[in-house]
């Protein structure tokens, strides 16, 4: 195993930019690029206050991938805690593992690799190497399947990341004996396989790949974890061998972002923070959704006649009823109602007396046979309410 304190030749002579040249040649599937990657604070947005950065550093800043906290981020690490805790006394059995599944580009690896730092650095933090320690603690392995794997190729890529050679006289069964060993002995308590789609369990080779995934999680005391697109569709875990991975597994989906999950918005958290990470020379935020705009115009186009709107066809319609019919249908007025006074018997015979009035063409409005409504009014006692009905002649009458 290769100790991860130990720099490359070109890494200590020629300063900074030779020794980032040659830190930036180990990828994330060998255990110096994923020490690199997991100790290496990320970048940060600019604070208000900082010096305006150039052209090129923000060029920098942008393609370094800033990392935003999403949902799926928030599950997956939440999932991976509980189960290398719930994991740490099964022994006899593989320990419950994780699929992370979801459509391309969907953030999927990134989660992975959020989650992967954040288990490295508390490991890290509190286990810390001895002093005088030759080799650090390894918790986290990040392995790739490579395009067309066998079984063979598979347990290569495990032993690769690690850095102890593998000559091509050793066979599979050999390969697999020493990563278990090595493992074993480095601590790893996490595995992340990612791009699982490339396996195939209905061809030979595939089938054999999938009996090593299910040997290593039962051989080795570590939490698998694996990731590939849209995974719950592909024959990966269906099938006799498909049921045996997917038996103990708990599934992570990294759809698209609601807009509500209970009291929360997920996109418009995820686009706020998006705003906020900008590194931009002429950015102004935008203002928050949860904040309505506000318009000073809009009460004037109320108010202006030339912008009401034509009246529409009920409404003109409605308009000539009232015209039409005005005992139907009194008009508004715009002035303070005139006081009311109680109707006196002398008033309601004047009253009845212009309404015997004809017009012309039509029929008399108030005969005898046809009597005008009755005025009830209540008069206070000082028993009880008594309720006295005036007629149009002026009787009253008692109910």
């Amino acid at each position: 195993m290769v100790n991860p304190s130990q720099k490359s030749a070109g890494s200590t002579q020629g300063g900074a930019a030779d020794s980032s040249g040659a830190e930036l040649s180990w990828p994330l599937t060998t255990w110096q690029g994923w020490h690199r990657f997991a100790t290496t604070d990320p970048v940060a947005p600019p604070r208000p206050g900082d010096p305006p950065r150039s052209t090129e550093e923000r060029l920098a800043y942008h393609s370094s991938f800033v990392t935003i906290r999403t949902p799926a981020i928030h599950t997956l690490a939440t999932q991976v805690r509980t189960l290398m805790i719930l994991g740490r006394h099964q022994q006899t059995t593989a320990r419950p593992s994780l699929i992370v599944t979801g459509p391309a580009a969907a953030g999927k690896t990134t989660a992975l690799l959020n989650v992967g730092r954040t288990c490295h650095l508390a490991h890290t933090r509190k286990n810390p190497p001895p002093p005088g320690s030759a080799h650090a603690a390894v918790p986290v392995a990040y392995v790739l399947v490579p395009p067309g794997a066998t079984a063979k190729t598979l347990i290569t890529e495990f032993a690769r990341y690690l850095g102890f050679p593998i000559t091509a006289r050793m066979t599979q069964t050999q390969i697999t004996e020493a990563v278990c060993h090595t493992y074993t002995q480095a601590g790893v308590q996490l595995v992340m396989i990612d791009e699982i789609h490339r396996l195939n369990p209905r061809t030979t080779t595939g089938a054999q790949t999938a009996d090593l995934l299910k040997d290593l999680s039962e051989r080795l005391p570590a939490t698998f974890v694996y990731a590939g697109i849209n995974v719950t569709d592909t024959p990966l875990f269906t099938g006799v061998r498909g049921a045996q991975l997917a038996g103990g597994a708990t599934l992570v989906d990294c759809g698209p972002l609601p807009a509500r999950h209970g009291t929360r918005h997920p996109f418009r958290d995820v686009i706020t923070d998006i705003e906020n990470h900008l590194d931009l020379q002429q950015h102004n935020p935008a203002p928050s959704p949860a904040t309505p705009p506000t318009s000073t115009s809009a009460p004037q186009a109320a108010s202006d006649p030339s912008s009401a709107k034509p009246p529409s066809r009920h409404q003109r319609r409605h308009r000539t009823h009232h015209q039409n019919h005005p005992r139907h249908h009194p008009p508004a007025s715009t002035t303070s109602p005139k006081p009311t006074t109680a109707p006196t018997p002398a008033n309601l015979t004047r009253q009845t007396a212009q309404r015997t009035h004809n017009t012309p063409g039509q029929p008399p409005r108030h005969t005898p046979t046809n009597p005008p409504p009755s005025v009830t009014r209540p008069v206070a006692s000082a028993s009880r309410s008594i309720l006295l009905t005036t007629d149009g002649v002026g009787r009253a009458s008692r109910e």
